[in-house]
């Protein structure tokens, strides 16, 4: 196995608990790797300013990806890469949700606007977050500056169904998936979180079979397909968990912790 520079993590369901808690263990594992001269970043559907509350406790001093890679921002939350959404592509997004009869979410690089404060998951989003969003009765003033559209619903299956709707209208203009089971994310053509893991092998001067990811939903497989060393979450559905090397335990038992040690222990074998 390639020596292990850099690991890069998925945030929510992975790096963080269910609750979107940082623990003890997940902290003390960045510290290790630390110790180990071994790199270690982000790449999360969370605008840059979800970001925020993991820079100082982690102590992340590389390039970190916002809007599932499309944006790349340095540990100020500044751009050092940004990619928006074409506003073709934003129009077909909003028709798609609206002919479904789902919420949308429209973020910029550091906005969250939204129509209905009152609606599913906004409480819990600004919680997630960190910050509040701004109630607008139109999107289409931000068409030319959206890094990311959100359908929102409670009905997973109806969800899925929309997904699947939102590819089939988007073709290529623009990349659709689900980061959650109640989340359908829009972001930039020709940018994902596998993309993002080129990205820093470029900026580090490293190959990507030295990079190993960890992740839990079906907008981390391209990251898992792009690194070194895939591993996947013990709540990842089965299709995540196929497309990895290593199954470590779920979000709310330190799987992060316990991926961080697999990768220190494999590194040690490999070493001996």
């Amino acid at each position: 196995m390639t020596d292990i520079a850099l690991i890069i993590s998925d945030v929510d369901g992975t790096l963080l608990t269910a609750d979107k808690r940082l623990t003890d263990a997940a902290r003390a594992a960045v510290t290790k790797l630390r110790q180990a001269q071994i790199g270690f970043t982000v790449v999360s559907s969370r605008p840059p300013a979800g970001l925020r509350m993991l820079i100082e406790p982690l102590d992340l001093k590389l390039p970190l990806g916002a809007f599932n890679g499309s944006t790349i921002v340095d540990d100020q939350l500044q751009a050092l890469e940004q990619q928006f959404i074409p506003a073709a592509a934003v129009r077909s997004s909003l028709d798609v949700l609206r002919e479904f009869a789902i919420d949308a979410w429209v973020f910029t690089h550091d906005r969250w606007l939204i129509h209905n404060a009152a609606g599913a998951y906004v409480e819990h989003e600004q919680r997630t977050l960190q910050f509040a969003p701004s109630v607008v009765e139109h999107f289409s003033p931000y068409f030319d500056a959206a890094c990311k559209i959100v359908g929102v619903s409670e009905d997973a299956a109806l969800l899925e169904r929309c997904e699947s709707a939102m590819q089939e209208a988007l073709g290529a203009q623009a990349q659709a998936s689900r980061s959650q089971r109640y989340y359908l994310d829009v972001t930039p053509p020709g940018c994902d979180k596998g993309t993002f893991v080129g990205a820093m092998a470029k900026r580090l001067g490293i190959a990507p079979e030295a990079i190993a990811t960890i992740g839990d939903m079906v907008n981390d497989l391209p990251m898992l397909r792009a690194s070194g060393l895939p591993i996947a979450m013990g709540n990842a559905p089965a299709e995540v968990h196929k497309e990895a090397r290593h199954v470590t335990a779920g979000n709310d038992q330190d799987g992060f912790a316990a991926a961080i040690d697999f990768v220190l222990a494999q590194r040690h074998a490999a070493r001996a």
